[in-house]
């Protein structure tokens, strides 16, 4: 038989962790989290590879509503951001919530009981509201290269790092050069007896102003909790001043790109090896890496650079798109994650059955990255195109949890049987999105990013002031949502027609 539940939240990283408190907040206890991992954080539970950290400075990088004047550095490493949301999720309450181990297989709305039936390997459930709060950094992203099967060797992605595996002496080969690679390669360089470091395209790498927080600056933070909520606010809008040149006038990037490129010039001598490390593309079209080991990393004796995309794997040894042989014992594939094709998408049926991912057609698209017509009494979160190439995704995170939060709350309160998001409201929201992003540095640039979609569309970046995103989301607009009462038995069903307004 199957356990139920009134909300029922896929994920329990920030997202999770966001919304169960904010629906605490509200008197509404009838939800559960399920975590198909062992322990709360989401990406900062699964990845643990060396060097791995947030690349967001930690004072912005939090809850608002929890600031941690414990943080040790200025950017926080994985472990110390995973135990502030375990500490999170006992300070809201939120434990007695959470069945961790469980894997959602299937999700599918029923027309007939207006409820979500959801097939899991524990057992089934169902819910009246289902959000997915697993983040778009959850599946990892292997390269299509053939032979990757073949390999008798050890492979192994950034994300699940296999820390019982001993990398002295080995010959290893490292595939990407995104953020994940930019911080374990230099952790791992001098353990290798050779690593070899395939760069399809060189990415911009500023210089990295991370620092220890000092214990006097720790007690401070907690003796005058003002003094974090002030730091807070300079790291915000010191990010936030970068949407002038991301969104509003791209010609400004060229002053951060003089300073990567000064970067590049102290720390990388040899002309050459510059000239090959040096992007093709004006930076802030692909994400901005900070760093100040990678460089020297690659000098290294015994580390090389492969200035190619990976060809092909065969049993001991990868080659290169030039044709070059390397004999390697290790594959470690910095590559990413399945961003834009949310895996999720595959695994749940809106209204007549109909699968999100052939809804999307390749593009997909939401209104504040949260709701999907034909998908009534579902809620995403840091759905297409609430990303951010600037500031903190948990600032989003926070605007949609108030969002799904009102929409849970107006449902509740209408005593009505489904919501769902007018298309007319989700159709102007997104044409809106695509004329601001048509002049934005991710479309000007000059790049190829995992940012677009299978048909070239940007679905990941949200292209304005965080603050005018965080406005329309925490602002409820009955408007944007249909509202239909539940039907009585043996009556014939009803389908959306009108707005109820039940703010």
């Amino acid at each position: 038989m199957a356990q139920h539940t009134q909300v029922l939240i896929i994920g329990s990283g920030f997202s999770g962790i966001a919304l169960g408190r904010a629906l605490r907040q509200s008197r509404f206890t009838d939800f559960r989290i399920l975590e198909r991992g062992s322990d709360v954080g989401g990406v900062w539970r699964s990845n643990t590879y060396p060097g791995c950290r947030c690349d967001v400075p930690s004072h912005l990088y939090s809850f608002s509503f929890a600031p941690n004047p414990e943080w040790t550095s200025t950017y926080s490493p994985q472990p110390e951001i995973q135990a502030y949301l375990r500490r999170c999720l006992d300070r809201f309450g939120l434990r007695p919530h959470l069945h961790t181990g469980v894997e959602v297989e299937e999700a599918r709305w029923d027309e007939d009981d207006q409820l979500w039936h959801v097939t899991t390997d524990n057992g089934p459930w169902t819910a009246q509201v289902l959000v997915s709060a697993m983040g778009p950094l959850t599946e990892p992203k292997l390269p299509d290269v053939p032979g990757i099967d073949r390999f008798q060797g050890k492979i192994m992605h950034s994300s699940q790092w296999d820390h019982d595996h001993d990398l002295t002496g080995e010959r290893v080969a490292s595939i990407g050069t995104g953020a994940s690679a930019i911080q374990y390669v230099p952790e791992i360089a001098d353990r290798t007896g050779k690593l070899y470091v395939f760069q399809r395209s060189a990415p911009w790498v500023m210089p990295h102003d991370k620092r220890p927080i000092t214990d006097a600056e720790r007690a401070r933070f907690r003796s005058r909790p003002l003094r974090q909520r002030i730091e807070r606010g300079k790291v915000y809008v010191s990010k936030e001043l970068l949407v002038l040149g991301f969104a509003k006038r791209p010609k400004l990037m060229r002053v951060l790109q003089n300073v990567a490129r000064k970067h590049l010039e102290r720390q990388v001598k040899d002309p050459a090896l510059r000239r090959a490390l040096t992007p093709d593309f004006t930076l802030g079209c692909k994400r901005i890496v900070p760093s100040n080991t990678w460089y020297p990393a690659l000098q290294k004796p015994q580390v090389e650079l492969v200035p190619q995309a990976l060809r092909e794997i065969r049993e001991h040894s990868v080659i290169d798109s030039a044709g070059g042989e390397h004999d390697v014992d290790t594959i470690i594939f910095g590559t990413g994650f399945r961003v834009t094709d949310i895996p999720f998408a595959d695994k749940v049926r809106g209204r007549d059955g109909v699968l999100m991912s052939d809804a999307w057609a390749g593009s997909p698209r939401a209104y504040l990255g949260v709701s999907v017509p034909r998908f009534p009494n579902f809620f995403m979160f840091l759905g297409p195109n609430s990303g951010l190439g600037h500031s903190s995704m948990v600032y989003m995170i926070e605007a949609q949890a108030e969002h799904v939060k009102n929409a849970v709350r107006a449902l509740d309160l209408a005593g009505a049987g489904t919501i769902e998001v007018d298309q007319r409201i989700h159709d102007t929201y997104n044409d809106e999105l695509d004329r601001r992003l048509a002049t934005t540095v991710w479309e000007t640039g000059g790049c190829q990013s995992f940012y677009r979609d299978a048909n070239g569309r940007n679905a990941t970046i949200y292209p304005d002031w965080t603050f005018i995103f965080r406005r329309r989301a925490v602002r409820w607009k009955p408007a944007a949502y249909h509202l239909t009462p539940r039907p009585s038995p043996g009556s014939e069903r009803q389908r959306p027609a009108t707005t109820v307004d039940a703010s």
